[in-house]
């Protein structure tokens, strides 16, 4: 029986993924903020097996002590996990400064990535076939990342801070891949618009596109992972990219290897809190 463990797994895409691996026979373990969510999906899916092996671990992952707890958690109860998929969202449009003074996009669509997939590397090197899901769209900008000011004190927009998430992800894919060349990595967006709730804080723009473009051109979320469900089956080693189910080229620099160093020690400062 494979473990799978998804961040954001009671919401959209997430939801889907838990509950196809839930009705294949695997243990899920679903990360997110609502237990209610999280039995109502259980309930929807009617059988009384799902219960038994499906596992939910309350987290803000925009709080890196909540992300900690559920590497710790994790760790003592799973000694394999053979998926990480990690499609938490929370879509902001202005900067926000969590309780632990770190600003909330960054840290959820990337120091929370960075903790979970560096922390639960044993786990996933335990396993045969392991692989990680990052819903984090590939393509942005080989030079996206502030590294001076990660967190954008000064500028933000919705627009950069996207830009550099991206990118901080794709880089932690060399870092992941370096560590354990039998992982898979896969960077990963939809292909078209989603039917989905947008969870967030943004505009008057956002929200009436979200709310009129989902329901006329978007595809069902149990549509839009049937991609990823293929990928986190047979996955291969190495680095890729897709957007649905079409594979892109990943974003190359020579300043790879330099980034990848300069945003290890950026993530590695922020844990510590220096």
């Amino acid at each position: 029986m494979r473990t799978i463990v998804i961040t954001g797994g009671t919401d959209g895409m997430g939801a889907a993924l838990a509950r196809h691996f839930l009705t294949t026979g695997d243990r899920v373990v679903v990360i997110g903020r609502s237990r209610a969510k999280f039995d109502g999906l259980l309930s929807a899916l009617g059988d009384p097996s799902a219960a038994d092996r499906a596992e939910f671990v309350a987290a803000d992952l925009s709080l890196l002590a909540d992300s900690r707890g559920v590497v710790a958690h994790l760790s003592a109860r799973h000694e394999q996990i053979d998926a990480l998929v990690l499609a938490a969202s929370f879509i902001r449009s202005r900067r926000h400064a969590t309780v632990e003074g770190h600003e909330a996009s960054w840290a959820l669509f990337f120091l929370s990535k960075y903790i979970l997939v560096t922390g639960l590397a044993e786990q996933l090197r335990a396993a045969g076939r392991p692989v990680v899901v990052n819903t984090s769209v590939p393509g942005a900008r080989a030079d996206a990342i502030d590294f001076d000011d990660p967190e954008l004190t000064q500028g933000f927009t919705f627009g950069k801070s996207n830009a550099q998430q991206r990118r901080a992800n794709e880089l932690l894919g060399i870092l992941a891949t370096r560590e354990n060349p039998d992982l898979s990595y896969v960077t990963w967006g939809p292909a078209r618009l989603v039917r989905s709730g947008l969870a967030g804080d943004v505009g008057a723009g956002m929200k009436f596109a979200a709310a009129i473009l989902a329901p006329l051109l978007g595809q069902q979320p149990a549509d839009a992972v049937r991609p990823l469900i293929d990928l986190i089956d047979d996955p291969a080693p190495g680095r890729a990219a897709y957007r649905g189910p079409k594979p892109v080229p990943l974003v190359e620099s020579p300043r790879d290897e330099q980034d990848v160093i300069r945003l290890a020690d950026l993530a590695r400062a922020d844990e510590s809190g220096t």
